[in-house]
């Protein structure tokens, strides 16, 4: 049996033809064309406050994009409270931390997983300072080196109100997605979130709606993608 196969938030690997992966893989195809002329490969997933989504939402972003027979890895760069290696069940000895901190080189710390196309860099050890570890000229170096061995490089960060380390990796990343759960963040903290991101002049591509009902009333727990450009 599937290691992942018991993992619910990684729905679009279990349920692939469910309605809930087909949002994923719409998300995927805005993404896409989002920009005509400018490639977007190095895309960061943060949400305004924690508990609202953007770690399942990356994870499975990341597993439509290598079904779609795209080379892809995670980062999981929120390495005050990781969730990457539990949800592609690998081990969180070796990351993020670890690179950055140079205890150990890219290679050993790329992982694959059982969804072909997609390897996973886990956050690593809690570090005591994510936001200079995320600010580093190594951190730059990695994405760059990982520009050359991936077409999709997908960046987990923690929530943009709680510390400043999304908006540092922002300036670092093709574009930027904003994870936000329907009823629960208030406009005002939207706002906070989207100007504390455009102040370091990251390129938001779009917001995320989560816990979305649909009109008929039958449940689905669903994503709706919008762009923030007018």
């Amino acid at each position: 049996m599937s290691k992942l196969a018991s993992k619910r938030h990684l729905i679009s690997f279990v349920e692939p033809k469910s309605p809930i992966s087909e949002a994923y893989r719409s998300l995927r195809t805005n993404i896409d064309f989002s920009s005509i002329d400018d490639n977007i490969q190095v895309i960061m997933v943060t949400s305004a406050t924690p508990g609202e989504g953007k770690s399942t939402t990356i994870a499975n972003l990341a597993v439509v994009y290598a079904q779609a027979d795209r080379k892809v890895v995670l980062i999981d760069a929120d390495m005050r409270r990781p969730t990457a290696h539990h949800t592609f069940s690998v081990s969180n000895r070796r990351g993020l931390s670890t690179i950055l901190s140079r205890q150990c080189d890219i290679e050993e710390s790329v992982q694959s997983t059982e969804i072909p196309n997609l390897s996973i860099i886990p956050s690593g050890p809690v570090p005591p300072n994510p936001a200079e570890m995320l600010a580093s000229k190594r951190m730059s170096a990695l994405i760059e080196q990982l520009r050359e061995q991936f077409d999709v490089v997908l960046i987990d960060t923690p929530p943009t109100l709680a510390v400043t380390d999304a908006q540092i990796v922002s300036t670092k990343c093709d574009g930027s997605l904003l994870v936000l759960e329907a009823g629960k963040v208030k406009s005002d903290m939207v706002l906070k979130a989207k100007q504390q991101l455009t102040q370091v002049n990251a390129r938001i591509l779009g917001v995320v709606l989560n816990s979305v009902k649909q009109k008929n009333g039958d449940g689905y727990y669903y994503y709706q993608y919008s762009t923030t450009e007018k």
